[in-house]
């Protein structure tokens, strides 16, 4: 481990000095530390690409177990090739395709390494490689990637292996081809099942050099070459066809110049990480921020062509006026990275609404959790449909029938536990051989709220009672004895035993977590739940109790059960709204108390810098918008709750070149409670900011102070 610390070390030193000179050149890349989470359980991907990119281009490892999901964890130090398209802080792993090596020999299929030899930054990737002697650097575009191999003056025969075979994790070959066009073209295609059923990928790769072939089969090419310079390789991909691989390689990287897309890369990252400018010189907390912005940005991605058309849902190619997109890990990121996308990225909602709407279209339903035109179905409830319906709401769809249209018939289906639902008032566990039924049904009543909300707003009277109505099943799983929430019969009895710690990984009555963490799995109408106590007093005893009870969760419990505060699971995304629940019931003091907490513990400028998975940006969402003092807790709507802002100014692009700034008096680590506020010059009572407010462009100024404040505490001002 001395040469990861050395290069931590080294990081940490590099960021310092940039905090001095930041002031003058503005590149907010050089913020970011893609180390962090390539240790512990953050699954990010390490390596070149470009915002929201097909591409995600970097060095792949064996697959050794869980933390492995994305390829690369930097307690390993064997590499097996440089893949074109990887995941970031996922559970399961998948992808890996389309992988080179520079090799010694045909049989040669890994390299051992050095972390002391690897350096990244947003667009860019390097690393010193022996055994063969070879510098090899990658960048990317978003449909194409470029290598540049730089080999030893004493090799004589550098040598290129092409490797369709290999993939991650579930991730297994199916169908696989390459053909050389000619002495410095290869075309060819990889089909794969895995985590994405039936995955497709197209590719045509143009070398500098002419290739003199050593060994070929379908999955395995490996090709001599002439060492009078460095090799450089550029390899465009495609889900539809070789010969939209083509267009998308001719029309990104259409010449040789790997430092000019080395320096478009880094502009593109920097005209996104500008989004944002906080006002900051401590190293590791802009680092921090800037890491957590930079890792919102791997996803959704890019996956339609330059031409317009994609694969659709139904395995069909399509042609569109817009950006279709793909990897929604929408169970992870409806409740934060979607909130904060409205807000900084408002020029993609219109196409992330389209393509959700279209996959409705081709599959039939709203998509779960979709990775290259596939429905996964991983994780519980109908986590799409808060997304759209949030979209609708804040006004990025044109066609709101449309968008109703496919929210009703996703919340109308009968899959997945829908019918026994809407039959029974809640899911039965004894009808549901899945179990999870508790986290199911709250996950559904949060659903049927936005599709609620949705029929309000255009006037659908009928349709907004009856799914209002079911939003509100989640009070049948509240036992008034024990006040959580629990799983019930069909003949409406809870399931006994009960242990409110017990959490068994996918086989008991809640997904990834307990009683103790699931009972607060009501965003959407927080008052409510408080009345399933009886009382807020009651409420706020058995909530208080949350962030101090411990107990044995068994050792069969989901490893993504991390982050504890007693209870309250930070590394996990069904916690990530619960401390924001005191603002609902006039506390908002506790709230900044568990922020601050928050942000000390579990984040932090390190390899194992993140308390659980990334989870394709999620966990570090919550981040960017707690460390301005906002969080959604509603899943559609838009109603930002205060926090415990971080930062003495913040300054937000929102837009139609609109800044929204978030100014803060007497800011420190002391100082962390609210004790006025202003909006555009006025004084503002409420302890949260309605979508608009922000969006319209303007200024918050909150007065900060070392003691709780009567600020948002009557009920008038609450949310």
């Amino acid at each position: 481990m001395k040469p990861i610390k050395r290069i931590l070390s080294l990081t940490l030193a590099l960021l310092c000095g940039f905090a001095v000179m930041q002031g003058a050149d503005k590149d907010y890349t050089k913020y970011v530390n893609p180390w962090i989470g390539t240790g512990g359980h953050g699954h990010v991907f390490l390596g070149a690409n470009v915002p929201f990119g097909y591409v995600q281009l970097g060095p792949t490892e064996h697959s050794r177990g869980w933390d492995w999901c994305s390829g690369y964890h930097v307690t390993d130090s064997v590499l097996i090739g440089f893949g074109h398209q990887h995941l970031s802080g996922t559970g399961i792993g998948d992808l890996g395709d389309v992988a080179l090596l520079p090799v010694e020999d045909e049989k040669q299929s890994e390299i051992i390494f050095s972390h002391a030899n690897e350096t990244v930054r947003p667009g860019y990737y390097s690393i010193l490689l022996h055994n063969p002697d070879v510098f090899v650097e990658l960048t990317a575009t978003q449909r194409a990637g470029m290598h540049r191999y730089t080999f030893s003056p004493t090799t004589k025969q550098p040598m290129i292996a092409l490797n369709l075979a290999q993939g991650i994790g579930w991730d297994k070959m199916t169908e696989c081809g390459m053909k050389m066009e000619d002495s410095q073209t290869i075309s060819g295609y990889r089909l794969s099942t895995g985590w994405a059923k039936d995955q497709r990928v197209f590719f045509v790769a143009q070398f500098s050099s002419p290739l003199t072939q050593v060994r070929s089969d379908d999955s395995l090419g490996v090709f001599r070459f002439d060492n009078s310079g460095p090799l450089l390789v550029r390899v465009g991909l495609s889900a539809v066809s070789i010969d939209n691989a083509r267009k998308n390689l001719e029309a990104e990287m259409p010449d040789w110049n790997f430092n000019g897309y080395v320096q478009e890369a880094q502009e593109a990252w920097n005209n996104q990480l500008s989004k944002i400018q906080i006002d900051e010189t401590d190293a590791d907390k802009l680092a921090i921020f800037y890491t957590s912005m930079y890792h919102t940005m791997t996803a959704p991605s890019v996956f339609s062509d330059v031409n317009g058309d994609y694969r659709g849902s139904d395995g069909k190619t399509h042609h569109g006026d817009f950006t279709d997109y793909t990897t929604f890990s929408l169970w992870d990121t409806y409740r934060s990275a979607h909130p904060l996308m409205t807000i900084i990225h408002p020029e993609m909602q219109r196409d992330i609404a389209k393509t959700m709407i279209n996959i409705c279209h081709e599959q039939g339903r709203l998509p779960v959790w979709h990775l290259m035109g596939n429905e996964t179905d991983c994780m519980v409830g109908n986590p799409g449909v808060p997304v759209l319906a949030d979209l609708v709401v804040k006004g990025y769809v044109a066609d709101k029938q449309e968008a109703f249209e496919a929210l009703k018939k996703t919340m109308l289906s009968n899959d997945r536990g829908q019918e026994a639902l809407r039959k029974y008032g809640y899911l039965p566990y004894d009808m549901d051989p899945t179990n999870e039924t508790v986290a199911k049904g709250l996950e559904y009543a949060l659903a049927y709220d936005g599709v609620a909300r949705v029929a309000k707003l255009i006037g659908k009277t009928a349709d907004y009672k009856y799914f209002n109505n079911l939003s509100k099943s989640y009070k049948r799983y509240f036992d008034t004895k024990t006040q959580f929430m629990r799983a019930l019969s069909s003949k409406g009895e809870f399931r006994e035993p009960f242990n409110p710690f017990r959490a068994v990984h996918r086989q008991d009555d809640y997904t990834e977590g307990n009683a103790w963490q699931y009972t607060w799995l009501v965003p959407h109408d927080v008052h409510g739940l408080v009345s399933c106590f009886g009382s807020e007093a009651a409420f706020v005893n058995k909530f208080d109790s949350l962030f101090f009870v411990t107990g044995d969760m068994g050792a069969e419990a989901s490893p993504d059960i991390s982050g504890l505060i007693g209870q309250y699971a930070h590394g996990n995304e069904p916690s990530h709204h619960v401390i924001y629940m005191y603002d609902y019931v006039g506390q908002p003091w506790k709230t900044a108390r568990l922020a601050r907490q928050v942000f000390r513990e579990m984040y932090r400028n390190d390899y194992d810098g993140l308390c659980g998975n990334e989870d394709v940006g999620a966990m570090s969402a919550w981040y960017v918008l707690s460390s301005l003092g906002l969080y959604q807790v509603e899943p559609t709507g838009g109603k930002y709750v205060f926090g415990s802002p971080l930062w003495k100014q913040a300054t937000i692009q929102v837009g139609g070149g609109k800044t929204f700034t978030i100014k803060t008096e007497n800011n420190s680590d002391d100082n962390i409670y609210i004790q006025s506020a202003r909006l555009n010059g006025k004084p503002y009572k409420k302890c949260y900011l309605m979508f608009q407010d922000i969006v319209k462009g303007g200024e918050l100024v909150l007065t900060m102070g070392p003691n709780p404040s009567a600020f948002g505490t009557a009920k008038s001002a609450r949310p």
